[in-house]
């Protein structure tokens, strides 16, 4: 754990460093220190901030911070969170030289459903939705996870559970290196979106076809498809691993950011900080 809190100390100050101005002196804890905190509670402690706010002051001599002190300062950061997980990820689009990725979703319920009706999360039948894999309904959000074709997550987007997968990949519109091929199962079927991609940005959205499709692929096609997406599974399995039993948090917000925090942390363990 040490060499790992050193290095993502590291990565988020020399960043944090290079990309804006110097936070004010007086600040009790510095930007790097609440981010790294935040990153070591996902990756170590099952998304628990006070866990992982104790071992920073045992073991690293990070001054103490109340509770809401600590939360008001994570949240004053999503937005840098957001933009420090979106330059990463465009770093690895530009090493990923064979320019392939793979697309999908994963749902993530805030409460079982029987407790539909007492949740103070989260209102609306918008967030009621239905994963094909598990064969369930659940309540919540549905993340999109935009990957590398080796298991390296670069974009993502979350969005209300009932939102269809081709709703949340328009909405996601990823940012990819002209000549890219983007691998989908087939709920991310859009004729119009494919054409439209690779006629303005060369980009090869190539779908898993149903039976029937008017669009039926080649062998060929078919095999590189089921052989690209079979690492995705995978990384979403890991991802989700690193969920404690139910993630703790006040608001859609504060949800938010700790699933971005764990997809965040899961991208710096695979490159190894």
């Amino acid at each position: 754990m040490t060499e790992q809190t050193v290095a993502m100390y590291c990565f988020i100050d020399d960043f944090l460093r290079l990309t804006r101005p110097q936070a004010p002196h007086k600040r009790h804890l510095s930007d790097a220190e609440i981010i790294t905190t935040a990153l070591l509670a996902a990756r170590f402690f099952g998304g628990n901030l006070a866990a992982a706010r104790r071992y920073m002051r045992q073991h690293w001599g990070m001054k103490a911070l109340d509770k809401s002190g600590f939360t008001r300062q994570l949240h004053r950061l999503h937005d840098t969170l957001k933009y420090l997980f979106f330059a990463l990820g465009q770093h690895l689009k530009q090493l990923n030289t064979e320019a392939r990725y793979v697309i999908d979703s994963f749902p993530v319920p805030v409460c079982d459903n029987v407790r539909i009706s007492r949740s103070q999360l989260l209102e609306g039948e918008a967030y009621r939705g239905y994963s094909a894999s598990k064969r369930r309904y659940f309540y919540g959000f549905k993340v999109q996870l935009l990957m590398t074709h080796d298991g390296l997550p670069v974009e993502f987007y979350i969005h209300a559970g009932s939102e269809a997968d081709i709703t949340g990949l328009k909405a996601l519109d990823p940012q990819l290196p002209a000549g890219s091929v983007l691998y989908a199962d087939a709920a991310y079927t859009d004729y119009a979106l494919e054409d439209a991609w690779y006629a303005l940005e060369e980009v090869a959205l190539t779908v898993d076809r149903k039976k029937g499709s008017k669009r039926p692929h080649e062998p060929w096609q078919n095999f590189l498809i089921q052989y690209f997406r079979k690492g995705i599974e995978t990384t979403i399995s890991q991802i989700t691993e690193r969920f404690p039993k139910s993630i703790h948090a006040v608001t859609a917000q504060g949800f938010a950011l700790k699933l971005l925090l764990f997809i965040f942390t899961h991208t710096l363990a695979e490159l190894g900080a």
